[in-house]
């Protein structure tokens, strides 16, 4: 692979932050310590550089964060939280947060010095967001909520300042249930977790949250009590993005640990890279990776100029490519490396596992098939 090299449809500057967070994560590398590369990367401005400048951000948007966190990816290093702090939560509280909420947890997003989770996901709901079961009904004595509910599969809930907690309150005209955020701080009476055991080998843990009655004060929920959809989708869409930039930078790596090693590993006399066997489908894995690059690069232009419909088309659309293509780019590069794609020294091995999460997370590829033959092609809706 070529690393940092871009596509030409990115402009210089682009391409310039391309190749400083690749040197970030080439400094870094598979052995990476989390906490001092999230540190140095905040430094640098580049885990808040989607956020408003006035705020203490980049003023940038998806274009730059996909760019931090599919570089970071590509060296081996991926900050996984990215996908929920700065994009979701930073982006959902920028375009809807009061002032009051913007100055409080903006500057600390931005810098690095906070971080917040993202809880959307119910064991009963799946990717139903019409089923979300966690509610928010107003304290009468002091005017603020009170939260009863379960989320699972949160991810960073330990190391994370606060949950940006989805729950549904009811509609005083209609009587049915809404979508609204709330800012749940870790410590908040009431909030639990408890650690799901992952077979997956992440920094990043997964957890079961609980919420037992929590008591939050009025301004803890976040814009509109009334705009609903309009604000989750506006953290999911940055999500898709995302999930496809940790995609294609974890395929990426994957597809440079077999190139190197198909120059170099000689068998009857020639590089088991001349043979056409082994160089088709590391080229085929290159292809798929940059055509899901392009439609992330789609999906985050469309985002970043405020095309809230089309880049919810493009997102889910890069989202799929991209998991399609990691899956595909590590399974080929452990079947160049044959047993040595296995073993711990070339860390391969724990890539069969973690490009599934692309495939499964943030919403299913099955999910994304019902929405581009129901939204884009128009077909009778199947559920």
């Amino acid at each position: 692979m070529t690393g940092a090299r871009s596509s030409a449809i990115e402009s210089q500057e682009l391409k310039d932050l391309r190749a400083a967070v690749a040197a970030l994560g080439q400094r870094h590398g598979r052995g990476h310590d989390r906490e001092v590369l999230w540190a140095e990367a905040a430094k640098l401005g580049y885990l808040g550089v989607n956020l408003p400048e006035e705020y203490g951000g980049g003023g940038g948007g998806m274009a730059e964060l996909s760019i931090v966190l599919e570089e970071l990816g590509a060296a081996g290093c991926p900050l996984l939280m990215m996908v929920v702090s700065p994009a979701i939560c930073g982006t959902v509280i920028a375009r809807f947060g009061t002032e009051q909420q913007k100055r409080t947890w903006l500057p600390g997003l931005a810098d690095g010095s906070r971080t917040m989770a993202f809880g959307i996901t119910e064991p009963d709901a799946g990717s139903n967001s019409h089923r979300i079961t966690t509610t928010a009904r107003r304290d009468e004595e002091t005017g603020g909520w009170i939260l009863t509910g379960r989320k699972v599969f949160i991810s960073g809930v330990d190391i994370a300042d606060a949950t940006l907690i989805v729950g549904r309150t009811e509609d005083a005209r209609t009587g049915s249930l809404k979508p609204c955020l709330f800012i749940v701080p870790r410590d908040a009476p009431g909030f639990q977790r408890s650690q799901i055991d992952m077979e997956l080998q992440a920094q990043e843990k997964q957890f079961e949250l609980f919420l037992d009655e929590v008591r939050l004060p009025a301004e803890a929920l976040v814009g509109d009590e009334d705009a609903g959809l309009l604000q989750l989708f506006a953290g999911l869409n940055p999500e898709r993005i995302m999930t496809a930039a940790f995609a294609i930078g974890m395929g990426r790596y994957a597809l440079a640990r077999a190139l190197t090693y198909a120059r170099e590993r000689q068998v009857w006399k020639a590089p088991i890279g001349a043979h056409q066997a082994i160089a088709h489908p590391l080229a085929q894995a290159h292809i798929e990776l940059e055509l899901a690059r392009l439609m992330m690069q789609k999906a985050a232009a469309l985002y970043d100029l405020g095309d809230d419909m089309g880049a919810g088309e493009a997102a889910n659309m890069a989202k799929y490519a991209a998991a399609e293509a990691c899956v595909k780019a590590v399974d080929q590069a452990v079947h160049t490396l044959g047993g040595n794609g296995l073993t711990r020294e070339y860390g391969l091995a724990a890539l069969v596992t973690a490009a599934r999460v692309a495939r499964i997370a943030p919403v299913s590829r099955e999910m994304i098939l019902n929405y581009v033959s129901h939204q884009t092609l128009g077909l009778p809706k199947s559920y």
